[in-house]
């Protein structure tokens, strides 16, 4: 939410769509919920923003038994919007952005937003976005630092100890009435 919130801010965005992962195509993780808690979690943390109404919102467009891939979920918003697309990610996905399905096609249908992030060089990134030829099409978003991760706070969920205040409360009474990462 925080990435959403600085990629909105710094970019001049008026809405950030959440868009959970339905399969990912290249790595299983333990304990996973599954799609659909996943598009749940991320709904619950949109609705908590009270910001603005409708600054955040979730979109389904990964919601499918298929391996979901970056280029497919832009070509199915693509078609849906008249809208330019802006891709948020954080720096280090974008430094393996190479190894992606299909990358070109991501940066022909999108810009791209890169989250820096320590322990990711800048250069590595723009190295990659070069080759690619979408280093026009790019641009960085400045995150504070904050070091909370998906992983930390499963593990943390795991061993039993708190994570209020780590994800919007929606989120962490979710996973609590749900016994998620136990």
């Amino acid at each position: 939410m925080v990435l959403a919130q600085e990629a909105a801010a710094q970019l001049g965005l008026s809405r950030v769509l959440l868009v959970p992962t339905g399969r990912a195509p290249h790595k299983e993780i333990a304990g996973d919920p599954g799609a659909s808690v996943r598009l749940e979690m991320a709904s619950a943390a949109a609705n908590g923003d009270m910001t603005e109404v409708e600054r955040f919102e979730v979109e389904e467009a990964e919601r499918t038994a298929e391996p979901s891939y970056a280029f497919r979920t832009l070509e199915a918003l693509a078609s849906e919007r008249d809208e330019e697309l802006v891709w948020i990610m954080g720096a280090d996905a974008a430094a393996g952005l190479d190894r992606w399905r299909n990358p070109e096609r991501i940066l022909e249908l999108a810009r791209v937003a890169v989250a820096e992030r320590q322990g990711v060089e800048r250069e590595a990134v723009e190295d990659v976005l070069e080759r690619l030829g979408g280093a026009q099409r790019a641009s960085f978003v400045e995150m504070p630092e904050i070091g909370i991760s998906s992983s930390m706070v499963r593990e943390r969920v795991a061993a039993g100890r708190p994570v209020r205040y780590l994800v919007p409360d929606a989120v962490a009474e979710l996973i609590e009435r749900r016994g998620l990462y136990r």
